[in-house]
């Protein structure tokens, strides 16, 4: 396995796992009735400006 391929795969794993973390976060935040933090919904791809306009049920 050559350096590239191998910082690749470190990469993609951690950035798995940071999104699995943050989802995790996300969901236990909404599920508390609480906002979660803007550093988790960037993680995700939300927008936390907009995220208030999301039906939650």
């Amino acid at each position: 396995m050559t350096a590239r391929n191998s910082s690749t795969r470190k990469g993609f794993f951690g950035r798995a796992i940071a999104v699995f973390g943050a989802a995790s976060a996300a969901a236990a935040a909404v599920e508390g009735g609480r906002r979660p933090l803007d550093r988790d919904l960037n993680t995700l791809g939300i927008d936390p400006a907009r995220f208030h306009s999301v039906n939650r049920g």
